[in-house]
This record gives C-alpha cells, sequence and structure tokens, in this order.
C-alpha cells in the first residue's frame, strides 16, 4: 500500500462509506465552526472533504494547518448530511471523519497571491511563482489538455504512416527569418553552435535520406519579441515533411489531423475539410490580411478606379479600400470608428449612409458627382440603409489599415461567432519582396520551390514569381506556414543568388543540404503546425504563456529560475569568452 494515499481525490464515493481509507494533497481551504473543523484536500486530480469529530484529539491543530500545505489524511468514509451535500464537487455526496491527520510539507511563507481565485492577479507574480499558478484548476486543466493533444497528435500521424523522427538542438546557425540562440563552443574556441530555429535542413535532409514520411513534436528557438500569440525563445510545432509529394498531398494529410484534434478537443463547431484555399494576393484584398478571420463576414473591395473620377482630394492618386456594412449606424458609433481610425495612424475616415431613396448621406456626398453615384452602388452592391466606410493610402497601407477597420467593424457590430473554428489555406505567397533598402529578400521560406522552377526564376519579373508556399490559418491566427521545397540544386542555386548569396555562401550556411541535394533528392513538402497556438485556440486563451508550463515573460525573461542570468568567469573561460 502507498504510504501516503489509497485513494486519489477524486475518487471517494458512495462505494466507499465506512471504509478506511487514506488520501493526501493540499490544503484548499479549512472552516472551523467551534469544536468541528472541515478541511478540503485538493490533489491533481479533485477534492475531497475530511472532518475531525468530536471525540478527535487534534482539533486545534487541524484547525491550523497552514493553507496549501501537504498532508495526509486517515479516516473512515461517510454519507453527508442532506444540507452538507456539494453538487459542485464529484465526492460532494461523501466526507472523511479524520482519525489521523499529518502535515507532509508545511508552508512556512505567506502566498504571494490566493491560489485558486478568480482575482486579477499581476503576470509577473504569477510567473515568479509559477509553481503555485499552476496549482490553479484552470492552468492545470491547461496542461492535462496539453498532454492529451500532443498525444492524440502523435496517434494522428502514426496512423498515416508517419515515422517520428528526433532530429538535433544543438546545430549550425542559419538565416531563416529570426535571431539565432548561441551556444559557444568548449573545445572549439571561437566557434558556436545554434538553437534551431526549426528542423527544417534536418527534415530536407531525412527526405534525402529516404525517409518517406517524417514528423515530429519539435522544439524550436528563435529570439524574437513576444506577443500575445508569439512566445519568445522555445516553441512546439507539429514538424512533418513528406517525400515525392505535392502541395495538395501535404494538404489531404494535415486537414484531418487539424479538424479530429480540434474535434476532439473542443465543443465548438468546427468547419468541414477541405478548408477553403484563398491566394495571397485575394486574402490581402478581401480581408486586409494573408491570416484572414472567416468568422468575420464583412469583406473589403477596391475602389481606387473609381475614385479617379470624383474630386475629393484625399484620394486622389492614393489606394482607396472600401468596407461596406449593413444596418444603419448611430453618430455616436460613426465617431467612435473615427477614434480608432486616428489611432492607427489613419487621417479620417470617410463614410456614405445609404438612405431609403438609394440617395447618399455622409462627409464625402459633395465630392462624388451624381452621375456617377448608381456606378457606385452597383460597385459596392449597395442597399438602403448600407454604411460603406473608406480607407486610402499607399497600396501597403490602404491594405493594412483596411484589414484593421474590418477587424474592428467585425467586433464592435457582434458580426464574430465566437462558437465556430474556421479553417483556410493561404497560397501562392510571392517568392520575393524587396527590403527597405530596395533589395531583393526571399518574402517566406527560402526553401521554398518557385512556381514554374528554373524557367521562373531566369524569365519572370522576380516580384511576380509565385511559390508553392502555404499558411493555414484558423480564426485570424496563423497555425503554421509549409511549401514544396526546392530539390533542385540549380534552382536552388539561382533563387538564392537571387536574393544576394553567392554560391560559396550557400556552400557555408546550407553545406549539408547543399551536398545532399546533389546525391539524388526527392521532390518533397511539408508544414509544421503551431502547437501552443492551436491550444491556445483550444481553450480560449487571449495569451499564448497560459498553455505553457513555464514561459519566458514578454521581455524574454524566466524569472522563476533568474534567466537569463550573470555565470561565472570561469564558465566563460571555459568556452572562450570575455566580456567586456
Amino acid at each position: 500500500m502507498n504510504n501516503y494515499k489509497t485513494h486519489r481525490c477524486d475518487e471517494i464515493s458512495l462505494q466507499d462509506v465506512g471504509k478506511k481509507v487514506r488520501i493526501a494533497g493540499w490544503v484548499q481551504t479549512i472552516r472551523d465552526l467551534g469544536g468541528l473543523v472541515f478541511l478540503d484536500i485538493r490533489d491533481m486530480y479533485g477534492i475531497t472533504q475530511v472532518v475531525t469529530s468530536g471525540d478527535f484529539e487534534d482539533v486545534d491543530f487541524a484547525s491550523h494547518i497552514p493553507i496549501e500545505s501537504t498532508v495526509t489524511v486517515y479516516g473512515t468514509v461517510r454519507k453527508r448530511d442532506e444540507e452538507t451535500i456539494n453538487p459542485k464537487l464529484k465526492t460532494g455526496l461523501v466526507e472523511i471523519k479524520i482519525e489521523e491527520i499529518n502535515i507532509l510539507g508545511k508552508r512556512i511563507k505567506n502566498l504571494p497571491f490566493e491560489v485558486n481565485s478568480n482575482q486579477e492577479i499581476r503576470e509577473d507574480l504569477r510567473l515568479k511563482y509559477r509553481y503555485l499558478d499552476l496549482r490553479n484548476e484552470r492552468l492545470k486543466n491547461n496542461l492535462i489538455l496539453r498532454a492529451k493533444v500532443l498525444q492524440f497528435l502523435r496517434n494522428e500521424m502514426i496512423n498515416q504512416g508517419f515515422l517520428e523522427v528526433q532530429t538535433p538542438i544543438l546545430t549550425s546557425s542559419s538565416p531563416e527569418g529570426a535571431r539565432d540562440y548561441l551556444v559557444p563552443s568548449r573545445l572549439h574556441e571561437g566557434m558556436f553552435y545554434a538553437l534551431p530555429q526549426a528542423p527544417q535542413q534536418f527534415k530536407q535532409i531525412l527526405m534525402t535520406s529516404g525517409i518517406d514520411r517524417y514528423f515530429q513534436i519539435a522544439p524550436c528557438f528563435r529570439d524574437e519579441d513576444a506577443r500575445a500569440d508569439r512566445a519568445p525563445g522555445e516553441f512546439y510545432q507539429l514538424d512533418m515533411e513528406m517525400a515525392f509529394s505535392t502541395q495538395e498531398d501535404v494538404f489531404q494529410a494535415i486537414e484531418p489531423v487539424i479538424y479530429n484534434t480540434f474535434k476532439e478537443f473542443s465543443n465548438k463547431k468546427i468547419a468541414e475539410y477541405p478548408f477553403p484555399r484563398i491566394s495571397y494576393k485575394d486574402a490581402m484584398l478581401k480581408y486586409g490580411s494573408d491570416k484572414p478571420d472567416l468568422r468575420n463576414p464583412l469583406y473589403i473591395i477596391d475602389l481606387s478606379e473609381f475614385f479617379k473620377k470624383c474630386t475629393f482630394k484625399p484620394f486622389i492618386d492614393k489606394t482607396v479600400r472600401a468596407i461596406k456594412v449593413k444596418g444603419k449606424m448611430s453618430k455616436g458609433f460613426h465617431e467612435k470608428m473615427l477614434d480608432f481610425a486616428i489611432s492607427i495612424g489613419m487621417k479620417g475616415l470617410g463614410y456614405l449612409e445609404v438612405q431609403e431613396d438609394l440617395s447618399f448621406k455622409g462627409p464625402i456626398d459633395k465630392f462624388i458627382p451624381e452621375d456617377l453615384k448608381q456606378e457606385l452602388i452597383k460597385l459596392a452592391d449597395l442597399e438602403k440603409e448600407d454604411t460603406i466606410f473608406f480607407i486610402a493610402d499607399n497600396q501597403k497601407r490602404a491594405t493594412e489599415l483596411s484589414g484593421q477597420i474590418r477587424t474592428e467593424l467585425g467586433n464592435r457590430l457582434n458580426l464574430i461567432d465566437k462558437d465556430v473554428f474556421k479553417f483556410c489555406w493561404i497560397i501562392d505567397f510571392p517568392m520575393f519582396e524587396l527590403d527597405e533598402q530596395g533589395n531583393l529578400q526571399f518574402s517566406h521560406n527560402p526553401f521554398s520551390m518557385p512556381q514554374g522552377g528554373l524557367e521562373a526564376l531566369e524569365e519572370q519579373n522576380p516580384l511576380e514569381i509565385l511559390a508553392y508556399q502555404y499558411d493555414i490559418v484558423c480564426n485570424g491566427i496563423e497555425l503554421s506556414s509549409g511549401a514544396v521545397r526546392n530539390h533542385d540544386i540549380n534552382i536552388m542555386i539561382k533563387a538564392f543568388s537571387m536574393a544576394g548569396y553567392t554560391q560559396e555562401e550557400i556552400k557555408t550556411k546550407f553545406g549539408a543540404l547543399y551536398t545532399a541535394f546533389q546525391f539524388g533528392a526527392p521532390p518533397h513538402a511539408g508544414i509544421a503546425p503551431g502547437i501552443d497556438r492551436m491550444l491556445m485556440l483550444l481553450t480560449d486563451s487571449e495569451n499564448i504563456r497560459e498553455v505553457i508550463a513555464f514561459p519566458l515573460n514578454s521581455k524574454a525573461q524566466d524569472i522563476m529560475m533568474g534567466a537569463p542570468g550573470v555565470v561565472k568567469k570561469e564558465q566563460l573561460r571555459d568556452v572562450h569568452i570575455k566580456l567586456s
């Protein structure tokens, strides 16, 4: 028999009445009713009430045990009195009459916060005392869900014939879109390992090695700034790759995995697969974002050509986007939207209201010639009592701003269905883009195959070349990026040279991949859905740190463990580093 318990705290039931049992856990609450003391004992699984009796010698001892101390309790199970039954507890019909209670781990410090309180607690306190924070039922349930989701994902992948392979944590530095975390070498002076931003090169080498279908629950390390949906430092993804595969093969493999996972672990409606495919170009125009929230029924139209015929100076020579909203708006609503528009950097927010006779009312009505008003009604599919909002700026800014206005309108008008998960694929990303200095650079994953292959790279305008790249998006959150990989060494050399890399740099930075591809590489494709983001959605968490056991804070610090921290000079000397 276990020295501390015979039962978990969720297992005591009416079937145990009259039996001698022992439980162990944390003291959650104590209620002293004057000679009769009730304690709620909590473990990972549930809560059981224990109670002293009149003949129990240590009533005073039991009433003074510090809350959150660990104890073991021995006694007899009995049925609760009718008026003390607690229907909220699985064990609410019974209690244990204490015959013996021992403190196993006494709390000797004051609690920095109440463990199971619903009150707001400062995040820095929660992260500093994360071991207390994790005693909270919500966070505990998030961790339990995380474990179940990981097991489910593994089974889904194995059932499709994927082989789980672990790839190295210590590797070489590689330009993959974010800053590396570097690890100095003791044995090789002046040289460094890097923690992998992703297992990208390793999984492609596995394809070249003859592994047909690979996956792993992969840790990834990126020195990036935190966001609500991005953890700094370390995150996990369901990394997968398939040999002799196309973009569509990846979609068919991963869609049921994502759908089944959300269906298994959520009560919300799940949009069926195949998920909609939306080109990057259409997404940016229609939704103002490459991660559109399809729960929002509003969409954006381009009216740039129309306003070239009008006399409204702020719209002249500008990209003009518009969003139609059904239903009449109050003056107060327009004012709040104007305040929001100014807060995101707009100079104003033009709008028109459609009247009963299909005439317009609004601040820019007088700038639209009468003979063009019917044309606007047709272009925007306007009806009576509709309101149309206008956003004008350069193309990039107009796209970004219209996306933000669309989201704000959807939220303010309660148009977004909170009880559904809607997925989509964003496809046909541009292969290249210009950086701030006007230089050509990869816009997405540098290891992607251009549509049209080598011929496209040699003959097309680089900014018009599309790649076999794709993102999967859920409710406005990007779950993952993926691509058909560039497995042809000649296409690889050409693509990287266009982005400013010499062949010698390719050999240096991607040496293993560069060499491996010269020994017969299969066409291959893959993707890597973010597990932390999936859990964030499944738990309705507003911050990704709520689904990670020991996250870094927004400044990439572990304030519980004191990382990053100072190390001894001897340790620095071992790895040949001297701080100035």
